[in-house]
């Protein structure tokens, strides 16, 4: 059991340490990986659809 609380009191002790973003900084990041994302989904999105035509196109000939 000790050794769990000493664990624990080490983590504590680093996240006072750890410097976090301001909201400004936290909102432009989150942007950014909302909008890539976004056109991740987007480019995967029209690559199946481009595979999905090809394969039925093979399929019908």
């Amino acid at each position: 059991m000790n050794k769990v609380t000493s664990f624990f009191r080490d983590v504590f002790s680093e996240m006072r340490k750890t410097s976090w973003p301001k909201s400004k900084e936290l909102t432009k990041y989150t942007v950014v990986v909302i909008s890539t994302v976004v056109i991740m989904a987007l480019f995967f999105l029209v690559v199946d659809y481009g595979i999905s035509e090809l394969f039925r196109w093979y399929l019908d000939l």
